[in-house]
């Protein structure tokens, strides 16, 4: 067993006691095998995406934080099996320069940890200093990789981190659920489809607007993000009276728009007044679509549930920030829904994988990612991400969401996902810069995460 160094920043300190490398027991593809990537995978591109989850101590005694860890890989192994091309690598094709991966079972890293603080002290609010070097730690060489830490109390925090190639959050969620569902022996309800087979048609066309949305880009404009200043990492508790008082004011005057819709317009609201007006007097937002309901055949929106990748796109707004500023959320509610409209069908999905295979080979982002074209913020739904549902064997967690590691940013980010307490209520990690923290905690919707949230104290 290798043993490292501790880890230490103010009181918490994390001991790394082991790491271990986890292969498919039986993979159901014999052999290596290359598993080339589809155009939407491109475009998402590689970096790192961290879930999180923390667990009380399990109420049955013989879960010791050995047999936690065994239960952890025995089960993993199996689910490796389905998900054979978690546990393969990825590396850049010499010839096409994109990334493939390579399916020959070289494992996942599970890395184990001891922290020297109960769950109920950790600071759930600042994802800086909580996460990254003690809960996080990004190897390479891996693409899936997961760090199991256990606390003084006894409670568990388990974080997965995957390459972004591998899949996104419906990938991502398929897995967990898998996961969860093999430890506890039950049947998986997911029979993955890792087809990659989002193709260009013949010959591709789009509609020219996709040249204003997204752009060909190099990792030296990557690397060079203007924005410097978007890093504070932050998580919140949001009520679901707040979301319930929000969705009633966008759905005045016989309109019916989402609980997301609601709180985008709240959002794009208070956004504004953390911006420079004498520098800016537009602003954006933006929403990450999932495509496959939008990726039909013959109207069945299922036919792609199970499908293994990324199948996303951008959906973006610009408004007048004293439009927004003097909007009522029903007006505002009005414009976001007008625009997530716009790509929440199978056209642009075909459009956009013809772009991306007309401006192949290369990187590829959203123009607003990249820092350019003024403030904006991204806002992620996962409203059917599983949290409560990841339980594998040794309950359900306190806490399930999502964060990164990345450092340069050019845009804020919001990633929503339903509450562990299962009562409507929200959680939603953030990326952001210093103003728009403030505005966000202004007022009482947006409740810095605390144990109290979590209902550990």
């Amino acid at each position: 067993m290798e043993v490292e160094a501790s880890e230490q920043c103010g009181n918490f300190e994390v001991n790394f006691t082991g790491k271990s490398i986890v292969r498919a027991a039986n993979p159901s593809l014999p052999g290596p095998h290359i598993l080339t990537l589809s155009n939407l995978d491109l475009l998402s591109g590689r970096f790192p995406v961290t879930y999180f989850y923390f667990y009380r101590k399990p109420l049955v005694s013989n879960f010791t934080p050995s047999t936690i860890v065994d239960i952890l890989k025995s089960s993993l192994s199996e689910t490796l099996n389905n998900f054979y091309p978690f546990a393969g690598r990825i590396v850049q094709n010499p010839t096409t320069c994109e990334p493939e991966i390579i399916c020959d079972n070289n494992g996942a890293l599970i890395v184990e940890a001891e922290a020297n603080i109960r769950l109920k002290d950790i600071d759930f609010y600042n994802l800086n200093q909580t996460l990254e070097g003690k809960l996080v730690s990004i190897n390479p060489n891996f693409p899936l990789q997961i760090q199991v830490t256990t606390y003084t109390c006894g409670g568990i925090s388990i974080t997965f981190t995957f390459d972004h190639a591998l899949g996104d959050a419906s990938a991502f969620g398929k897995f967990l659920v898998s996961w969860s569902e093999v430890a506890q022996k039950k049947p998986i309800s997911c029979i993955p489809d890792h087809s990659r087979n989002l193709r260009a048609r013949f010959p591709p066309s789009y509609h020219p607007s996709l040249d204003q949305t997204f752009v060909k880009c190099t990792m030296e404009e990557i690397t060079n993000i203007p924005t410097t200043r978007i890093r504070l990492k932050r998580l919140y508790h949001i009520d679901a009276s707040s979301i319930n008082t929000l969705q009633k004011l966008a759905c005045v005057d016989g309109n019916k728009r989402t609980k997301i819709e609601a709180f985008s317009a709240y959002v794009w609201k208070v956004m504004v007044n953390a911006i420079d007006q004498s520098q800016h007097s537009k602003c954006k937002m933006g929403w990450l679509v999932d495509g496959r309901a939008r990726m039909c055949k013959n109207g069945d929106k299922n036919f792609m549930s199970n499908y293994i990748g990324n199948v996303l796109s951008l959906a973006f707004a610009e408004a007048d920030v004293i439009k927004i500023e003097q909007g009522s959320i029903c007006e505002v509610a009005n414009n976001v829904h007008e625009a997530i409209s716009k790509v929440t069908n199978q056209n642009h999905f075909l459009d956009l994988i013809d772009w991306i295979e007309c401006n192949r080979p290369g990187l590829m982002l959203s123009r607003v990612v990249l820092g350019r074209g003024g403030p904006a913020l991204v806002l992620s739904s996962g409203r059917r991400f599983p949290v409560a549902e990841v339980d594998f064997g040794f309950g359900s967690p306190v806490l399930g969401t999502v964060c990164s590691t990345i450092e340069r940013i050019g845009v804020a980010y919001l990633n929503q996902r339903p509450s562990a307490r299962d009562d409507g209520s929200w959680t939603v990690s953030a990326i952001l810069w210093p103003e728009l923290a403030a505005a966000f905690e202004s007022d009482s919707i947006f409740q810095p995460m605390s144990a109290s949230h979590l209902q550990l104290c």
